[in-house]
This record gives C-alpha cells, sequence and structure tokens, in this order.
C-alpha cells in the first residue's frame, strides 16, 4: 500500500507546469508542489533519520525550522519541478533501503521521540500510508480544480 500511494502522488504530478504545481485552490494553502516535497521530508524523517539514526541530510538539515515550521508547504513553489521530483523519488529510495535493512517490522527505531517513545518500523510504516492517503486526497481535490483530471 505504501508504494501504492508513492506512485499515486507522483500520477497527480504528471503534465502539471510550474505554476500549476504551485497553485493553490480554494482557501487552503496547499499546492502540489508543497505536498511533494512535504512527503520527501516525511519520507527522509522517518525511515532515515528516525528509524536508521542518521543525521539530517540537505536540503532539511540547514533549514531554518524554527522561523517556519511549514517551511516545505511554503517554499516548494522556488523548486523546479523535476528537481522536486528527483528529491522525492531520492527520498524513497533511501526509505526503501532503510526497510531492506531492518530484521523485522518488529525492529524498533534508533532514535525516540523527546518523551521516551518508541517506533518500530510496522508503526512507520503504517503511519506512512495514513500520511499519503491523507495527502492523496489532498492532491485528487487539487487537481481536479486545476485542469479536471480524476482518478488515480
Amino acid at each position: 500500500m505504501l508504494d501504492f500511494h508513492r506512485a499515486v502522488l507522483e500520477r497527480k504530478t504528471h503534465g502539471l507546469n510550474p505554476v500549476q504545481m504551485a497553485t493553490a485552490v480554494g482557501p487552503s494553502e496547499l499546492t502540489i508542489a508543497g505536498i511533494v516535497l512535504h512527503m520527501a521530508l516525511v519520507e527522509d524523517s522517518w525511515f532515515d533519520h528516525r528509524f536508521r539514526g542518521r543525521d539530517e541530510i540537505e536540503p532539511w538539515a540547514s533549514i531554518p525550522w524554527d522561523d517556519d515550521h511549514d517551511w516545505e508547504f511554503h517554499n516548494a513553489h522556488l523548486w523546479d519541478n523535476d528537481d522536486l521530483l528527483a528529491l522525492f523519488r531520492e527520498s524513497i529510495g533511501r526509505s526503501r533501503a532503510a526497510v531492506a535493512t531492518a530484521g523485522s517490522l518488529d525492529q524498533i527505531a534508533a532514535l525516540t521521540r523527546s518523551d521516551g517513545t518508541r517506533w518500530n518500523l510496522r508503526w512507520i510504516m503504517v503511519h506512512l500510508i495514513e500520511e499519503y492517503a491523507r495527502h492523496c486526497g489532498h492532491l485528487d481535490l487539487i487537481r481536479e480544480s486545476l485542469d479536471g483530471t480524476t482518478g488515480n
């Protein structure tokens, strides 16, 4: 299911120009570009950083998160579509590599929450499925309002 939702997200970007990728619909600030950049961040944050315990990589490591907690949503319009999708695909590659190194879905993540909560790989994967499902629904609405494209 995780790979299915990853593919849906990417399909929703096909054929869009940079203006369409950066267009919000209605009162929402969400854009297709913002969601793509957000999901690249989510992939790296959960699998590479939290699960594997690796240091944050660029572009995430130098982003001023304290100044803007939603930086990826507010700055995705600055990215070229091809670069944005390349970053998204690279983050998925790192995530798949992290999963491939796990002994089982019960393996505990290297990092813990500030309150001591520990996640296992199963919880992380289910969380990512939920995250993708929610944002793919957003993408459906945005894409249909842009050019009438529906379906997955």
